[in-house]
C-alpha cells in the first residue's frame, strides 16, 4: 500500500533521503478510480456430502489483488485505484449496498451474485458499468442481455463446450448423463446437452438423482447399480452444489471417467494453471489470501484489470467509454492464459480459454486443436453471434 505523504514535506524528505522509492517529488494522483465490489451468495442449504464449501471471501480477494496490481502500474500514469466492498447475506441488502456506493459516486462495479440479483442491480444502476463475476447463467448472454453488464465469468455453455470438445477428441462418444435436483443442475445439464449435440456426442441414457440419503454411507452399494445402463464411454454429471457427484468416480457400473461438475471439470481458473506467468499470479494471490485462487477470484481479478487497462488507454474512468472500448477490438486483456482476452461485442462475454482439471492436475485446455472458427477460435466455446437472440446495445 502506498504511503500518504504531505506534498509540502516532499522536498524536505527528498533532501534528507527519507523519501520512499515509490514516492517521488512532484508525484500526484491525477485520477482516482473507485470500484465497487458487491458480493452475495445464497445459502446452499444442507448438503448430502462433505463437499468442500466455496470460501466465503471468493471473488473479493481476487478484486483486492487486482487493485494492488493496478496501482503498481497505475502510479506511473498517476492513477490511483480504490476498492469499496460489501458482502451481504440477502439480495435486499445487496441492492441497498449498491445504492449506497452509487450515492458516494461509484459508477464501476464488480458483482459476485446470482443472475436475478444481477438483473436488479443492472436496472437500479443504469448509469454504471457492471462486471458479472458470479453468475454463469446462459440467458444473461443469449436472451436477456443487459446493456450495462460485461461478463468476466464463463457461462455454462462455455464450460460445457470446453468439456465436450475434449470428450470428442478422446472419442468418448457415448455418455451417461446424471442430473441433480436444483435449478442450477438443470441449467448445467441443458448446457451439456447442447454441447453434445453440437460436437456429436450421444447420450445413451439420462438419469435424475432423486435420492436424499447420506451418500457417504451408501455410495459403494448404490452408485454401481444406479449407473447400470447401456454401455457408455464417460459419465457426465450435473451437480453444481455437490450433493452426490463426488461419490461417482470409481463407483460406476462400467470403469469409465467421470466429468462435469465433478471428476474432470471445466472451470474459469484453478490452482493447477501455472503457465504463461500464471504461477506468479497464483503466488501473489496466496500471499494475500492464504488460499488457492478459484474461478470467482479470477473473474473478479480480470474484471478490475479490464477496468484498469481501459482507464490506462482512455485516461478517464467514464463507464460508457470503458464499455465501448471493451466491446471493440482495441482492448486486449492479459489474463495469464496464453492468449489476449477480449469481450464479445454481441453479448459482453469475455473470451477465454477454459482449463479442464482434476483436483490436483491440469488435464487439458479448450478450445481443443482442430475446433476452428472463422474469426476467433475461442468463439467455438459458448454462444456465437448467430445464436444470440438479444441485441447488445
Amino acid at each position: 500500500m502506498r504511503r500518504l505523504v504531505s506534498y509540502a514535506l516532499i522536498p524536505l524528505l527528498a533532501a534528507c533521503g527519507w523519501l520512499p522509492s515509490t514516492v517521488q517529488a512532484g508525484d500526484e494522483v491525477g485520477l482516482q478510480v473507485r470500484i465497487g465490489y458487491l458480493g452475495y451468495r445464497p445459502d446452499p442449504g444442507p448438503l448430502l456430502s462433505n463437499v468442500i464449501a466455496e470460501p466465503t471471501d471468493a471473488g473479493l480477494r481476487g478484486a483486492e489483488l487486482a487493485i494492488i496490481d493496478s496501482n503498481s502500474t497505475g502510479r506511473f500514469l498517476k492513477h490511483d485505484y480504490r476498492l469499496q466492498s460489501a458482502s451481504v447475506d440477502n439480495p435486499e441488502a445487496l441492492l441497498q449496498a449498491a445504492r449506497a456506493q452509487h450515492d458516494q459516486g461509484v459508477r464501476l462495479f464488480v458483482i459476485n451474485a446470482p443472475a436475478q440479483s444481477l438483473r436488479q442491480l443492472s436496472a437500479a444502476l443504469p448509469d454504471s458499468l457492471l462486471f458479472n463475476a458470479g453468475s454463469p447463467d446462459d440467458s444473461l448472454r443469449t436472451t436477456d442481455c443487459l446493456g450495462n453488464v460485461l461478463h468476466s465469468l464463463p457461462d455454462r455453455a462455455m464450460l460445457a463446450d470446453a468439456l465436450i470438445q475434449f470428450s470428442a477428441v478422446r472419442k468418448w462418444q457415448r455418455a451417461l448423463l446424471i442430473v441433480g435436483q436444483t435449478p442450477e443442475d438443470q441449467a448445467y445439464a441443458a448446457a451439456l446437452r447442447r454441447a453434445m449435440k453440437r460436437f456429436g456426442v450421444k447420450i445413451v441414457a439420462e438419469k435424475a438423482w432423486t435420492f436424499d440419503n447420506d451418500q457417504r454411507r451408501s455410495a459403494q452399494a448404490d452408485m454401481p447399480l444406479f449407473t447400470q445402463t447401456a454401455e457408455y464411454d464417460v459419465v457426465l454429471v450435473a451437480d453444481e452444489r455437490g450433493d452426490f457427484g463426488e461419490y461417482l468416480p470409481y463407483q460406476t457400473w462400467y470403469p469409465r471417467p467421470v466429468a462435469g461438475t465433478q471428476g474432470l471439470t471445466p472451470t474459469g481458473w484453478h490452482k493447477t494453471v501455472e503457465t504463461y506467468g500464471a504461477a506468479q499470479l497464483q503466488k501473489r494471490f496466496e500471499a494475500l489470501s492464504g488460499r488457492w485462487m478459484n474461478d470467482r477470484d479470477f473473474a473478479a481479478w480480470i474484471a478490475v484489470r479490464s477496468i484498469a487497462s481501459a482507464v490506462g488507454k482512455l485516461r478517464r474512468d467514464d463507464p460508457f467509454a470503458i464499455r465501448q472500448l471493451a466491446l471493440s477490438d482495441q482492448l486486449p486483456v492479459d489474463g495469464f492464459k496464453g492468449r489476449k482476452l477480449s469481450y464479445r461485442p454481441w453479448n459482453g462475454q469475455l473470451r477465454q480459454p477454459i482449463p479442464l482439471v482434476q483436483p490436483r492436475a491440469l488435464v487439458s485446455t479448450s478450445p481443443q486443436d482442430g475446433f476452428l472458427h472463422p474469426t476467433n477460435e475461442m468463439d467455438s466455446l459458448g454462444y456465437d453471434q448467430p445464436e444470440v437472440s438479444c441485441r447488445y446495445p
